[in-house]
């Protein structure tokens, strides 16, 4: 029996381990061991992602907690070096290590398990923004480069890997894992009723989400964004389900009551994955800083805005529906204008997003396990 170690910690992580967790089902041989680090706690941030995702219950929680990076990468290495060294004690050692995405569980994972010794296989291997201002940025150079199984979404990822060093019989094309859960639950999301709760037609409006430092820290800047959305409210109106730290920013710069008062700006906590995907399915447009709501508009069809300088998925820039509109309050109102008078760019949905990624996965876990 091959034992794989499963890690998740955030958000992102669950919508991408889930179909793996599924794939694996139709092998006897295969048990993967479903650990979750307790990165992310809120409810809607966590525990509701078991139940819309259809993933069992966690075989481990960590429950480490929030911190500063150093703070939370430190906590998952020494509770799971324990767990690790555990499994090896009781003769069921694990035989790989099976880390997704980019967050500070993914990069802590890699390091104890290499330490140890326990072969590591990344799904998103390959993605780079080349800007190491970003924590996330740092986590993909490193597990990447300890992973000796890189588990690749889209082509570029697969040349930033050569580019690195990295030899062709470490690297799988396997296409987009968080396209798999997409297209598995967008249909059950559709039939919510959070379009109708919150008075609003499909096509005829504005998702927004924001939390990266370079959009909410600075008073100024984070000042400009509010005024265009409520300024284009008026045209569209606008759903906004606001990042527990991006509320804490609007509330401190006074920015929160504007955005309240403006008569066509829906604000709501963080939503579940279903509710959310009903309403980002649904949308006329996506204003984000979220690398995954990057690749999921791209895959819907639908004009996605992005509030970053770069992206670590070009192809949902060169094939796909996002432009890259950097933290410029005045590039994004000309976007949205575009989008309203129709004349925003088409896109299409890249080879291998089908659906069946987490099946060339688990294959390629078997084979070089």
């Amino acid at each position: 029996m091959k034992r794989f170690a499963c890690i998740v910690g955030a958000r992102p992580n669950f919508m991408k381990m889930a179909p793996i967790l599924h794939a694996f089902k139709k092998y006897e041989d295969a048990q993967p061991v479903l650990i979750h680090t307790g990165q992310h706690y809120d409810k809607n941030l966590s525990d509701v992602f078991f139940d819309e995702l259809n993933i069992r219950k966690p075989d481990l929680f960590l429950g480490v907690g929030s911190g500063t990076h150093a703070e939370q990468t430190a906590k998952v290495m020494v509770a799971l070096e324990k767990v690790f060294m555990e499994a090896a004690a009781n003769l069921k050692p694990f035989h790989r290590l099976v880390v997704v995405g980019d967050v500070n569980s993914t990069l802590a994972a890699t390091l104890a398990a290499a330490k140890l010794q326990i072969p590591v296989a990344h799904v998103e291997a390959g993605l780079r923004s080349f800007d190491r201002s970003m924590p996330e940025e740092v986590n993909r150079i490193v597990t990447d480069s300890l992973s000796d199984l890189l588990l690749v979404s889209e082509p570029q990822g697969v040349a930033n890997l050569k580019a690195e060093g990295q030899p062709d019989s470490k690297i799988r094309l396997v296409g987009n894992v968080m396209i798999d859960t997409l297209l598995a639950q967008v249909e059950k999301a559709r039939q919510r009723s959070i379009l109708s709760d919150l008075g609003l037609r499909s096509g005829e409006y504005c998702v927004v989400t924001l939390h990266r430092p370079s959009n909410v820290d600075q008073q100024e800047s984070l000042q400009s964004l509010v005024d265009v959305l409520r300024r284009v409210s008026e045209a569209l109106p606008v759903v906004f389900p606001i990042h527990p730290r991006t509320r804490e920013r609007l509330q401190g710069f006074g920015l929160l009551e504007p955005l309240e008062s403006a008569p066509h700006v829906v604000l709501q906590e963080p939503l579940g994955y279903n509710d959310f995907l009903s309403l980002t399915s649904q949308a006329r447009v996506i204003v984000t800083d979220s690398g995954g709501l990057q690749e999921e508009s791209t895959a819907l069809l639908i004009p996605c805005l992005t509030m970053r300088e770069n992206t670590e998925r070009p192809i949902t820039v060169t094939e796909g529906t996002s432009t890259l509109c950097g933290s410029s309050a005045a590039v994004l109102e000309q976007y949205l204008e575009q989008v309203i008078q129709g004349t925003y760019k088409h896109g299409q949905c890249p080879a291998l997003w089908d659906g069946h990624a987490a099946e060339r996965i688990v294959d390629a876990l078997l084979q070089a396990t």
